[in-house]
């Protein structure tokens, strides 16, 4: 039954094809949490030769906070005033609109391809500046700087470390001219700046990131069955994980980056090993008769989860990275698949199956409760957001694969949208280093 489960969700993600994979993906927030905090992003002023600024930051930011589902931002429109510097704010103008947080900022450009971006975040109800910074970048790299800016006023309101500058690895099936087409790309966590990392008339699958995340890991099929290939993001280089000879898959990184853990059948079933890609070796880390795959990291990369039937159905089990007898960690139900942890090791995020409907959930390591966060008839491919606040994954809609993402506590829900296309395998990428 988990060997045709597998390869129906391999189909899945093989057959499902659309005419047009260039455009970016947008990101529709379906639900937003109750009590999110009020807050004023002004636009931002500009000094500079051109009549606008490369890039308007205050949307970028607004744009961020809003999809975070943290925040409320105030509209443009109901604005009283639009301050640049914290010298020019009237805090009693924001009080009356009921704003909690406000951010006022420039740009300037300062010469030779060269801008700098100064900003404030206030404390309205105290009157008080919370942070405020001047960043140095330039013109093409405006939008990063959005971004960090944006990560700066999540950490400052929450206390929690901000990904609005990371980015997501996801893969493109289309169909142009008849002819089968899959795309390994890469976009930012807003969805802007797609870039195609693999064109291949052969299925790409299971992309996971490097923890510098510098390179890629993924299944190709283009010699005819699954091979794991290593490919820097930046360079394009790439090499085979592993020699010709019995199918690899669902590759997955260890902690510091040092070895890969992976499924192959060489030893004539499906089992675990791990890879050490400095020495190429590789070492049988599970031995049993049934399907053993999907493994994943711990974050301090003493063990690793991973997926076996060998209870009699697929089931999440755990295992010392060094080897052992693996143990059960799922229970609550018959069919637990594609676990991957929390980054604080906390929880792992698994597609849990239920009456033929498959949706995401996320299991309390200490406790064993199970928390289902989606209701689609087909969700998969579940992955945490670097700071893991919300989890990214791949469902069913308008007969395509798309991309969604849920927080972590289920309040707050976004679908990330590709004009035309089928999108599948999402993989949230670490934090930039």
């Amino acid at each position: 039954m988990f060997s045709q489960l597998l390869t129906r969700s391999l189909l899945l993600a093989v057959l499902l094809f659309a005419r047009d994979a260039a455009a970016i993906l947008t990101i529709e927030i379906t639900q937003g949490a109750e009590g999110a905090l009020p807050i004023a992003v002004v636009p931002f002023g500009w000094t500079g030769k051109t009549a606008v600024p490369p890039e308007d930051v205050a949307e970028v930011v607004t744009n961020d906070l809003a999809r975070s589902g943290r925040f409320k931002p105030l509209p443009e429109k109901d604005m009283l005033a639009r301050p640049h510097q914290g010298s020019e704010v009237r805090f009693r103008d924001w009080r009356i609109l009921g704003t909690e947080g406000l951010v006022v900022g420039q740009v300037q450009d300062r010469g030779n391809g060269n801008l700098e971006v100064q900003f404030q975040l206030f404390d309205v109800f105290r009157g008080e500046q919370l942070i405020g910074y001047s960043i140095p970048t330039t013109a093409a790299g405006l939008r990063r700087t959005a971004h960090q800016i944006s990560d700066l006023i999540y950490e400052a309101l929450t206390g929690e470390r901000g990904a609005f500058t990371t980015r997501v690895a996801y893969v493109v099936a289309s169909r142009p001219g008849g002819r089968e087409n899959y795309q390994l790309q890469i976009a930012d966590a807003d969805g802007f700046g797609a870039q195609t990392v693999l064109n291949s008339n052969r299925p790409i699958i299971s992309p996971a990131w490097s923890p510098d995340g510098n390179r890629l890991a993924y299944v190709s099929f283009e010699e005819g069955r699954p091979e794991i290939y290593v490919q820097d993001t930046l360079s394009g280089q790439r090499r085979r994980l592993l020699p010709a000879g019995a199918s690899s898959s669902a590759p997955a990184w260890s902690p510091d980056g040092t070895r890969l853990a992976l499924t192959s059948s060489r030893g004539g079933n499906p089992d675990i090993y791990v890879f050490e890609l400095a020495s190429g070796q590789l070492r049988r880390l599970t031995q049993n008769p049934a399907i053993d795959t999907e493994p994943a990291w711990a974050p301090d990369g003493r063990s690793l989860v991973f997926t076996s039937d060998r209870g009699g159905g697929p089931q999440i089990y755990r295992v010392a990275a060094g080897g052992g007898d693996p143990q059960r960690v799922t229970f609550e139900g018959r069919y637990n698949t594609r676990a991957s942890f929390s980054p604080d090791g906390k929880q792992l995020t698994l597609v849990h199956g239920e009456n033929n409907r498959y949706s995401i959930g996320v299991l309390e390591i200490g406790t064993g409760l199970l928390q289902l966060l989606t209701d689609g008839a087909l969700d998969e491919s579940p992955s945490f957001a670097p700071n893991g606040s919300m989890i990214i994954y791949a469902t069913a809609g308008h007969d395509r694969g798309v991309l969604a993402a849920v927080s972590v506590d289920g309040r707050v829900r976004q679908r990330l949208l590709l004009q035309e296309g089928d999108v599948r395998d999402p993989a949230w990428s670490p934090f930039r280093k």
